[in-house]
């Protein structure tokens, strides 16, 4: 069975071994095609967070309804206890 990458490990190799991103801003890189790869594997990590974001607040915005649809279902059923299918006050008429 294929496990896929651990995304945190991805970013562990990104910064290096020293772990900062900013250890290329202090000693500036010669190469100007290491500066590009790491460029471009930057904006694949801001990719990356801004659709987790995205997926984070669709999630977010489903839980709202679902509690918007429970507390309408719930003033819809009156003050019915728990378990009852029947709002509070009705009562069956053939128990009359």
């Amino acid at each position: 069975m294929n496990q896929p990458p651990d995304p945190f490990e991805f970013l562990k190799n990104l910064w290096g071994p020293m772990g900062l991103p900013l250890a290329g801003l202090v000693a500036p890189t010669p190469i100007p095609d290491e500066v590009e790869r790491r460029i471009a594997e930057l904006k694949s990590v801001e990719n990356w967070l801004n659709m987790n974001l995205n997926v984070l607040r669709a999630t977010i915005q489903g839980l709202e309804m679902q509690k918007a649809v429970l507390a309408a279902m719930q003033n819809a059923a009156g003050s019915a206890p728990p378990g009852t299918s029947e709002p509070a006050g009705s009562e069956d008429p053939s128990k009359k």
